[in-house]
């Protein structure tokens, strides 16, 4: 059977981050959505998802398809009902499409065979899903990852509570740090590094060739995606990878994507001084939408950077691609391809934004394509409604 993962309705909610890719390819725990999937069911999966970022992201077609919503989290019985579907039957859950099976990708299921699901899946539909999930997640992969495997030994100089719920991979370094795993797993990936004096309490996921710096302080449930690197304190984020927030300063309830930098000492606050519900800019209203939650970060795009003493307000909003700099709160929703600060924005030129991530990609060794390059031209164009100049 072919699988594959399509966007669904979640795909604007999860915007700025489904911008520069499919929601299968948002990482919550330690693996992303497709990764999940793809371990799960023992076979490779592709996308349907926006057209613009179909090239990178290519749709595979065969005569029998079963296609999954992405905003997905594979469990067991879940996993069993999608396997089982055979053509012109859908999946539901209430008014959820979770799953159908059918020759190409329709919008329209009058005809097909209804079958209520009875699993409880995890759905990410929001934003803050990533975070506030997360930890739900990582228990889900770290079982997924290490069923039958052995952990690395846990070197004499870390002090650990609970051992048992530890997991290190092949080439990974840790030395005089403390780990708590009582209130979750702690999964270190391969080749990665915890550097001393650092302070970890579960649940809580280092990916592979990522960098957790001296003395930070993390809270779970937290996930630092491959080749990030973090310092000082940390509580219940999530980062996708190759970002970094290598200083000290704060990030609480927060999500990063690929390609960020936050410079030292930058905080952002995650709790409103009165102690009011969070709300966050919602693109599908074009306006701020209730949450529901007290606790709410940062969430920030790809490629979008800001300089040292950098200060975020509760729940803000950054777009692909924005660089914020100086004194005093920048506003709580900050469009893609922005430059500036609290003083104001100006539009940040793509000529100049290409420069600075050809220059940061090529510093892991790899290559800012063609196809990166026509991916962000579209969201400029996409996102100059919400840019003043």
């Amino acid at each position: 059977m072919n699988y594959i993962l399509f966007d669904g309705n979640s795909r604007n909610n999860l915007l700025p981050f489904t911008y520069t890719r499919p929601v299968a390819e948002i990482r919550v725990g330690i693996l992303k959505i497709k990764e999940k999937w793809e371990l799960s069911l023992n076979s490779d999966l592709s996308f349907l998802t926006e057209d613009y970022l179909s090239t990178k992201y290519p749709l595979n077609l065969a005569e029998d398809n079963i296609f999954i919503n992405a905003s997905l989290i594979p469990c067991t019985l879940l996993i069993e009902e999608v396997s089982n579907l055979k053509p012109g039957e859908v999946l539901v859950k209430e008014d959820e499409v979770l799953a159908y099976s059918n020759p190409i990708a329709i919008n329209s299921f009058e005809g097909f065979n209804k079958t209520e699901s009875q699993s409880n899946p995890i759905l990410i539909k929001n934003t803050w899903d990533i975070f506030s999930k997360n930890g739900e997640c990582i228990q889900l992969d770290f079982e997924l990852l290490t069923s039958g495997k052995e952990s690395q030994s846990i070197p004499s100089s870390v002090n650990v509570i609970n051992p048992d719920n530890i997991f290190i991979e092949e080439g990974a370094k840790l030395e005089f740090v403390t780990i708590n795993a009582s209130k979750g797993p702690v999964y270190i990936g391969k080749n990665s590094e915890v550097m001393e004096g650092s302070v970890i309490r579960g649940p809580f996921a280092l990916c592979d060739s990522a960098t957790v710096k001296l003395g930070a302080k993390i809270y779970g449930p937290t996930t630092i995606g491959p080749h990030s690197k973090v310092g000082g304190e940390v509580n219940n984020s999530v980062i996708f990878g190759y970002s970094n927030k290598g200083h000290d300063g704060f990030l609480g309830n927060s999500v990063l994507g690929e390609w960020c930098n936050l410079g030292a000492d930058s905080n952002n606050s995650n709790l409103k001084n009165n102690y009011a519900e969070v709300r966050l800019w919602d693109y599908k209203t074009e306006g701020f939408a209730r949450t529901g939650l007290q606790f709410c970060g940062l969430m920030m795009g790809d490629h979008s950077k800001c300089g040292i003493n950098t200060m975020f307000n509760t729940g803000t909003v950054v777009g692909v691609s924005s660089n914020i700099f100086g004194s005093g709160f920048p506003r709580n929703f900050v469009p893609s391809f922005s430059w500036g600060g609290s003083s104001g924005f100006t539009t940040y030129l793509t000529r100049k934004a290409f420069e600075v991530s050809k220059i940061v990609m090529s510093r892991r060794s790899i290559e800012f394509t063609q196809e990166d390059e026509n991916i962000l031209l579209n969201i400029f164009e996409q996102t100059k409604k919400y840019r003043k100049s």
